[in-house]
């Protein structure tokens, strides 16, 4: 069975620009599904011709089975919510909800009912009579997304709906907005740069770079198996040190012979890549592979655990960064200058070319 939305060599040009290059994509019915990647990679594109409010090159989509590539925005099927919130300021709250509902001539008392279970949905009963100017921004864009959901659509297009706002109210936010999309069922899509919004919210996430993608997956698959060199930098922290292969699944990094499982031919020269939390100060038990010592060159504290740069030996000239507990530096009084053992996971290192 064919998804609910398919894309299908979707390319967007911009004279000599290529913005898009030949995007294939399903997503399922009831999926939330994040476009995530750097600035200028091309996901708003992508959001923007799911909407219409962009015209492909070349390329088709389907939504529900039906062909809506060249249909104009209001013959599409979806709601959407702008990073700017987008609410006219001269409307009441109720108004705003209001406005896709009364442009198709539901019955007032419809209207009413609707608005009011939508502006309780969204956690602001009693506050229908008021104006955007009155509501604080995480306020608006919870007005904002009942307007999107007004109309019952069945796709709901989120273009970077909380990067407007402040860190503490982002997180509160994005938690409600995963938890209503999960009540309501609607299949959605959400544009984002910030990793740890995907990662918390997603179902799958398409990470795109310039205008192509680069790996689909669950939030786990993305970060524990990144598909790519750009994956694997792109989301989360990770350590890069450059190894040459050695035969029986084994690399060397610097002076010194790692287990590393491959299947690649001796000798080449690749490049592992290793999450901070696959490096390990315990446990280590005696025999454990992959162990050498290390130095403490630098501590930065970020609240219960800390970012601590280390250099070694057996690494030659490359640091490494590992994410230790601050009881545990606590614990064993380190501090820069300290020195520990430390476990490389060989199942975690990933060898890219």
């Amino acid at each position: 069975m064919p998804g609910f939305l398919r894309l299908a060599g979707i390319e967007k040009r911009f004279g000599s620009f290529t913005a898009l290059k030949g995007v294939d994509l399903e997503i399922e019915k009831g999926e939330f599904v994040c476009f995530l990647g750097p600035s200028g990679c091309g996901k708003t594109t992508l959001l923007r011709i799911i909407a219409g409010l962009e015209a492909q090159s070349a390329g088709t989509l389907h939504q529900g089975g039906r062909d809506i590539s060249r249909a104009p925005p209001a013959g599409r099927d979806y709601g959407i919510v702008f990073q700017s919130y987008a609410l006219f300021p001269n409307l009441t709250v109720a108004d705003n909800v209001a406005y896709g509902l009364v442009n198709r001539k539901v019955p007032k008392a419809e209207v009413q009912a609707r608005v009011s279970e939508l502006v309780r949905l969204v956690g602001l009963p009693g506050s229908e009579s008021k104006y955007p100017a009155q509501l604080s921004g995480g306020q608006q864009q919870r007005i904002a997304l009942a307007r999107a959901l007004a109309t019952s659509p069945g796709l709901l297009l989120l273009d970077e709906p909380l990067s407007a706002l402040d860190a503490i109210v982002r997180v509160h936010l994005r938690q409600e907005i995963r938890s209503l999309q999960r009540k309501l069922g609607v299949t959605t899509i959400m544009v984002t740069h910030d990793q740890e919004e995907a990662l918390s919210v997603a179902d799958r996430i398409v990470v795109m770079n310039h205008g192509a993608i680069e790996q689909v997956g669950t939030p786990m698959e993305v970060y524990r198996d990144p598909a790519t060199p750009f994956v694997a930098d792109f989301v989360g922290r990770i350590n890069v040190l450059p190894a040459t292969l050695e035969a029986g699944g084994r690399v060397r990094i610097g002076s010194t012979t790692f287990e590393c499982p491959h299947e690649r031919a001796a000798g080449g020269a690749v490049k592992i890549y290793l999450r901070p939390e696959d490096v390990l100060a315990r446990p280590i038990a005696p025999g454990d592979s992959n162990v050498f010592d290390a130095v403490i060159e630098k501590v930065e504290f970020l609240g219960s655990y800390c970012l601590v740069r280390v250099s070694s030996a057996a690494l030659g000239e490359h640091k490494l960064t590992v994410y230790l507990s601050l009881n545990f530096l606590a614990e064993h009084a380190l501090e820069a200058g300290g020195r520990l053992p430390l476990r490389l996971l060989p199942d975690r290192m990933r060898v890219f070319d």
